[in-house]
C-alpha cells in the first residue's frame, strides 16, 4: 500500500503527459526519470497543471492555495528548467509546462549540475528511448512531424537562393529570433555518460526566443548574438551536423545541430527503418554518374543511411561504383553535397513542395487531430468538471464519420482547428 502511495503522484503526471499529442507511455523507465526530476508532491502538483501558458493566479487556484505560494513553488520548478517562465511587455509573468522531448528530458542535461545525479540520469534516457521503442515511435511516427531538417545553405545553386523562403534557412531563424542562446548538447551529453559519444561539439545546441530567455535566465543555456549564431552554425556545417529544428515556419524554438551517431531522432530513423521521422527540406541530392567515381564520402557523411554505393554497371570497369540516393529516407539537408569534391552531387527541388505548420500551435493541434487529442488541447484543465465533460462531448463529435473525412483535409485543419482551440482558450482557459 505505502509503495502504491509512493508513485500516486508520479502516475498523475504520467496520466496529464498523455492527453496530449506527444507522450510519455509509462514504463518502470520513465518513472525512475521522473524520481529524478520530480518530488512526488511536485509531480502531483505539476499533474493539475494547464499545457497551455497560465500565471501563477490561475496555478493557485488550481492548486488551491496562496498565490504567493503557488508563486515559489512556479519560481523552484522554473528554476530547474522543469517549467519555462515568460514575462509579457505588461510584466505578468506566465508559465508553461513544456512536453518531455523537445523539453525538460533535454534541458535537464543542458548544462551541467550537481543536484542531479545525470549518469544516471542519461543512463534511463537511454533505456527508454534508444533501447525500449514505444516512446520514440510515439514521437516521431506521426503525419505531422516534431522536427524538420534545414537544408545547407552553402551548396544551394544560384537560382534556388532565390527561390528558397526565408523560414526555410537556419540562419533567418538566428537572425529573426528575439533571443538567443546555447547549451551543452542533450544528446551528446548523454551519450558521453554511456561512453558513446563523438568528438562534435558538445555546446553547440541552439534555442530561440522565450526558451532561450528563460533558459539562459536560469544558467541552462548562454545568452548570444546573432554573429556567434551564424557562426555556430557554420561550425556546424563545417563539422558535417545536420541542422534539425523545430517544425514550424515561425516562431523555432530550437535548432540542434546533429550528427548520425547521437541524435535520437537520426538513431531512430536508422534502427526502427523509418521514413518519416523528420520532415524533409524541399530538396533532394541529384547525382551525376558522369562526376561520381565512387569514392563513399557522400555515404559516410548521411546521417540516416539514404546514400548508397551501387553497381555502375560499367562492363569495363565491374568494380566501378556509383552513389545512389534513397529517396524515402533522404532528408534534403545537402551535407552530402558538401562532402563530395568532384561535383557529382547537387540539390535539386522535389516535384512536391513540402507545406510546414505555421508555428508550434498549428503543429500541436495538428497532432492532437490526428491522435484523435484535441478535445483534451481545447479542454485542458481536467480538473474541472465542465472540461471533463466538454472534451467528452467534442471527442464523440469528431469520432462522427463526416467530421473524420473533413478532418483529413489539410484546408480543413490549417484554418479551422487553430480557431477552435483560440475559441476553446478565451472560453475556458481562466475558469
Amino acid at each position: 500500500m505505502a509503495h502504491h502511495t509512493m508513485r500516486s503522484g508520479y502516475e498523475s503526471l504520467v496520466d496529464r503527459l498523455n492527453r496530449l499529442p506527444q507522450g510519455a507511455p509509462p514504463s518502470n523507465t520513465l518513472y525512475a526519470i521522473l524520481k529524478l526530476l520530480f518530488s512526488e508532491k511536485e509531480a502531483g502538483l505539476v499533474a493539475l497543471l494547464p499545457i497551455r501558458p497560465f500565471t501563477a493566479r490561475h496555478a493557485a487556484k488550481v492548486w488551491k492555495m496562496k498565490e504567493s505560494e503557488a508563486q515559489k513553488i512556479l519560481e523552484e520548478l522554473a528554476g530547474r528548467a522543469i517549467l519555462l517562465d515568460m514575462t509579457a511587455p505588461d510584466g505578468v509573468t506566465s508559465y508553461v509546462l513544456p512536453p518531455p522531448m523537445a523539453g525538460f528530458f533535454e534541458f535537464s542535461m543542458m548544462r551541467l549540475q550537481g543536484n542531479v545525479d545525470q549518469k544516471l540520469l542519461a543512463e534511463l534516457y537511454f533505456q527508454y528511448i534508444n533501447v525500449e521503442e514505444e516512446f520514440i515511435t510515439g514521437l516521431f511516427m506521426s503525419e505531422t512531424r516534431l522536427g524538420r531538417a534545414f537544408v545547407n545553405e552553402e551548396v544551394l545553386l544560384p537560382e534556388q537562393h532565390l527561390r528558397v523562403l526565408d523560414y526555410e534557412r537556419a540562419s533567418e531563424v538566428v537572425r529573426s529570433a528575439s533571443h538567443r542562446a546555447i547549451g551543452i548538447c542533450y544528446c551528446r551529453h548523454k551519450m558521453q555518460h554511456m561512453d558513446r559519444a563523438c568528438d562534435a561539439p558538445l555546446d553547440i545546441c541552439m534555442t530561440f526566443n522565450s526558451s532561450a530567455d528563460a533558459l539562459a535566465r536560469h544558467g541552462y543555456a548562454r545568452q548570444i548574438d546573432v554573429a556567434e549564431g551564424l557562426d555556430l552554425l557554420q561550425q556546424a556545417r563545417d563539422r558535417g551536423l545536420v541542422q534539425f529544428g523545430e517544425n514550424a515556419q515561425h516562431g523555432v524554438n530550437f535548432i540542434c545541430n546533429c550528427c548520425g551517431c547521437c541524435c535520437e531522432a537520426m538513431i531512430a530513423a536508422r534502427r526502427l527503418g523509418f521514413t518519416n521521422a523528420i520532415q524533409t527540406t524541399n530538396y533532394l541530392p541529384l547525382v551525376d554518374v558522369s562526376a561520381c567515381n565512387g569514392c563513399g564520402k557522400c555515404v559516410n557523411a548521411c546521417p540516416v543511411e539514404a546514400m548508397t554505393l551501387v553497381s555502375a554497371n560499367d562492363a569495363h570497369h565491374p568494380k566501378l561504383r556509383k552513389a545512389h540516393v534513397n529517396t524515402d529516407l533522404c532528408l534534403g539537408c545537402g551535407v552530402c553535397v558538401k562532402q563530395c569534391t568532384r561535383g557529382g552531387l547537387q540539390l535539386e527541388e522535389r516535384s512536391e513542395r513540402v507545406i510546414l505548420p505555421v508555428n508550434s500551435v498549428h503543429r500541436t493541434v495538428l497532432m492532437a487531430t490526428e491522435r484523435g487529442m484535441l478535445p483534451n488541447l481545447i479542454f485542458d484543465n481536467q480538473a474541472l468538471a465542465s472540461h471533463r465533460a466538454m472534451a467528452a462531448i467534442l471527442g464523440g463529435i469528431l469520432r462522427l464519420p463526416p467530421i473524420q473525412q473533413a478532418m483529413a483535409s489539410q484546408q480543413v485543419r490549417s484554418r479551422y482547428l487553430v480557431k477552435l482551440l483560440e475559441w476553446g482558450e478565451r472560453h475556458f482557459l481562466e475558469k
